[in-house]
């Protein structure tokens, strides 16, 4: 994992003039400072609280449904939402900080995956062979009889010259595979950082040691599996658990999964049906949900699936696209609860940082998805586990759902202000909105200390049209776990998810 700075979607510039006019969205609810410091004196509600579901004190609906136009047309909000309230009285604010990384948390994730599987060191267990180079440099061959020059589409230069040259690349082939060894000697080894390895070859090969990450691959009864722990940039941790395929007839060829709602809710080339994903399915969901929590169920952490999708692995240089398809899953997502209340899961993995010159070192969401497919886990990630710690402020006084669908109003206007700039015509296609929790920080005071705090998220699709009106994208929106606004539902502030505060 190499260490990147993410710039935020969305900047958002408000000045007090902006919410003139709006009874139910004051100024200060959004302008607030938004930084932990500030959310530490939020009032508990206890002395007016009444009896009731939160959905009946918040008078939140069922469903939503409302469409603004702006900018003579060239900005539409469509919003024709349901409306998620979890079935409990009342919110809390609740402290949350990451999971120590040591030994003990990398055994526990290893041991809820591969509990009594050998174990070896990627370094060894890839290591070409004689008869691997030999198999590649005949699959080149094979392409360039058959015309085909550009095999993973690399594209020309400038100069409409092939970037990829497969002449050179079996001559380098030809040339590894005399020092490349008769069979590879497989290295077990316990996952942990602080591993050797070879690095480099012949005469200049060292032996060297890797601090903070791991790479392994894992021998099944269910399949062979990769093993990654990646810890570059603290205190982000990532476990990747990747199932090995073997029905690839090129290893260097683009391959991977994707999840299914981008593909079933685009009318591009890339659109796939849910009828053509289930028509690769031959496992229940209930049977695939039941593998799923088996695993993490092991963690200890008290994750509970809070949403699914589908998931398609699809091969080639051209994305995600049906006739690439070669398999499916159902793709789980994990969450906590407090009190009955979800962690909100979204697509947006946070840890971004406000501008490229910042010295912060960002703290991303934890995470933990799993997609299983017809013989079992096909690939699994676990992010920046957190520690649950207590409540900060029980029945914490809510803002009443009127009052943040005016917010919401304004803001999508707001933070799309200019888009005509940049774009003939953009709809926003908002499908759900959902009140649950996430987690905010403040990076400038530490990263690794924050709180769970209760908001709605508003989730959708984009539909845009370019100023050339030469092309068109469209997302409906429906299977969507993208939000584009997500409002502090104590104070109204307007959370950004990319940076987490």
């Amino acid at each position: 994992m190499k260490k990147r700075v993410f710039a935020a979607l969305i900047c958002i510039s408000i000045s007090c003039g902006c919410l003139a006019g709006c009874e139910k969205t004051p100024e200060e609810a959004v302008v607030r400072e938004k930084s932990a410091d500030s959310i530490k004196s939020y009032e508990s509600a206890e002395a007016k609280k009444t009896d009731g579901t939160l959905r009946e004190l918040l008078g939140a609906p069922e469903h939503y449904t409302n469409e603004k136009s702006y900018e003579n047309g060239g900005l539409i909000i469509d919003t024709d939402a349901e409306v998620t309230v979890p079935e409990t009285t009342a919110a809390s604010t609740c402290a949350v900080s990451a999971k120590e990384v040591n030994q003990d948390l990398i055994d526990t994730v290893t041991k809820a995956f591969f509990d009594g599987d050998t174990v070896y060191h990627s370094f060894t267990y890839d290591e070409w062979t004689k008869s691997d180079y030999q198999e590649q440099i005949t699959l080149l061959k094979k392409y360039k009889a058959e015309g085909n020059l550009d095999p993973y589409e690399h594209g020309t230069d400038e100069n409409g010259n092939l970037q990829y040259d497969i002449d050179q690349q079996i001559q380098g082939m030809e040339e590894k595979m005399q020092s490349a060894p008769e069979e590879n000697e497989k290295e077990e080894v316990v996952p942990a950082f602080g591993l050797e390895y070879w690095n480099g070859k012949g005469e200049e090969r060292t032996r060297d040691i890797d601090y903070n990450h791991f790479g392994g691959v894992v021998e099944t009864s269910q399949g062979n599996y990769d093993y990654t722990i990646d810890y570059l940039m603290a205190p982000n941790i990532t476990f990747t658990i990747e199932k090995r395929r073997e029905d690839l007839t090129d290893p260097l060829e683009f391959a991977a999964w994707t999840e299914g709602g981008y593909l079933m809710d685009t009318d591009s080339e890339n659109h796939i049906s849910e009828e053509k994903i289930q028509s690769m399915l031959q496992i229940s969901y209930e049977d695939a949900r039941k593998i799923a929590e088996e695993s993490i169920e092991k963690l200890g952490w008290d994750f509970k699936v809070c949403d699914w999708s589908y998931s398609v692995f699809t091969h080639g240089e051209n994305g995600a696209r049906e006739d690439t398809m070669t398999d499916a899953g159902y793709l789980f997502y994990f969450s906590r609860e407090i009190n009955g209340i979800p962690i909100t899961q979204t697509s947006i993995y946070g840890g971004a940082l406000e501008d490229m010159d910042s010295t912060l070192e960002p703290w991303s969401y934890e995470r933990c998805e799993v997609i299983v497919g017809d013989d079992g886990i096909q690939r699994a990630v676990i992010m920046n586990p957190y520690d649950i710690g207590e409540i900060q402020t029980a029945n914490v006084s809510l803002m009443d759902f009127d009052s943040i669908a005016g917010i919401y109003e304004q803001m999508m206007e707001i933070s799309n202000a200019d888009i005509t700039k940049y774009e003939a015509q953009r709809t926003y296609h908002i499908r759900k909105i959902v009140f649950g929790y996430t987690r905010i920080y403040d990076p400038t005071k530490d990263n690794d200390t924050g709180l769970l705090v209760p908001v709605w998220d508003f989730f959708g699709g984009i539909d845009s049209e370019a100023l050339d009106g030469e092309s068109y994208n469209h997302d409906s929106g429906e299977h969507s776990t993208r939000s584009f606004l997500t409002i502090n539902a104590i104070d109204g502030t307007v959370i950004d998810r990319e940076l987490g505060y």
